[in-house]
């Protein structure tokens, strides 16, 4: 998380039971005073050994609130890791929060193919890889982040007037850092960019983080082949392929077309959700 340290006021936690470290908690302390599980990750909750019990999370729990109360602090928000995303089964802190008193404040849509349990893509979709396939479209992993990044900048831009969360700059930071989990797929014609997916690999889920189309790109379907030759042969012997949120004023609203695009790969959805407490 160090490439943005600066626009956080960090107050990450650790948590110690029996002089041993059992849990982690990245977080933000906002300027009002409320800890927040953190907000410049898609997902941020409490990170745990698998010694971790249902048990010892309302003792984690518990404590953490005495924590946060005995140093001024005067709630907490808090951003649950998803299920796909855990080793084990870990949703001891949602019944923790629930006995704290903690409510649920905001509910995000994400669409998610379980890949050992595809239903497969649509027709709809199934006519795009064959254009795609009739266009001599080429997917492969590809370095180009800057012909990529600026395809991405012009599609945000001229579709829903907004900025890529990540700079070039960012992106190609976190590649760097992390060749293997943070990469680039693309599609191509005549060595012309058509289409291109960066993925986060989370292990067992793999997480998109953007998608982008040139005008030709979306006309030969190049999207599509990407997303096959992900799901159906990179990451085939993964569990999940996570095509990330289709919600937008903070859980308020789904982007009914956008949504609509994942479910024809075969998706279905998973919630992210956030709880707050103010004590």
């Amino acid at each position: 998380m160090d490439y943005h340290k600066d626009r956080f006021n960090d107050h990450s936690l650790m948590v110690f039971h029996n002089n041993k470290l059992i849990a982690l908690l990245p977080a933000h302390l906002s300027a009002e005073g409320i800890l927040i599980s953190h907000p410049g990750l898609t997902y941020g909750g409490l990170i745990t050994s698998f010694k971790m019990t249902a048990a010892l999370a309302i003792e984690v729990f518990e404590s953490l609130k005495s924590y946060l109360c005995s140093n001024g602090i005067i709630g907490i928000y808090y951003k649950a890791i998803p299920h796909i995303y855990h080793n084990q089964p870990a949703e001891e802190d949602l019944q923790s929060l629930f006995l704290i008193g903690a409510q649920v404040v905001r509910s995000d849509v994400s669409s998610v193919i379980p890949l050992g349990r595809h239903m497969g893509f649509s027709k709809l979709k199934k006519r795009g890889l064959k254009k795609a396939e009739k266009g001599n479209v080429k997917v492969k992993e590809s370095k180009n982040w800057s012909g990529y990044w600026n395809m991405l900048a012009e599609n945000l831009a001229n579709r829903y007037e907004v900025e890529p969360t990540h700079s070039l700059d960012e992106l190609q930071l976190l590649h760097n850092k992390f060749p293997g989990n943070v990469r680039l797929f693309t599609s191509e014609n005549n060595e012309q960019l058509l289409a291109g997916i960066v993925i986060y690999d989370c292990g067992r889920t793999i997480h998109v983080q953007y998608i982008a189309s040139t005008e030709k790109g979306r006309e030969l379907g190049a999207v599509d082949a990407v997303v096959s030759h992900l799901v159906h042969n990179i990451f085939a012997d993964r569990e999940w392929f996570d095509f990330g949120s289709s919600t937008t004023y903070e859980g308020g609203s789904l982007n009914v077309g956008l949504s609509h695009q994942k479910e024809m790969f075969g998706a279905r959805t998973v919630v992210y959700q956030q709880y707050s407490l103010i004590f």
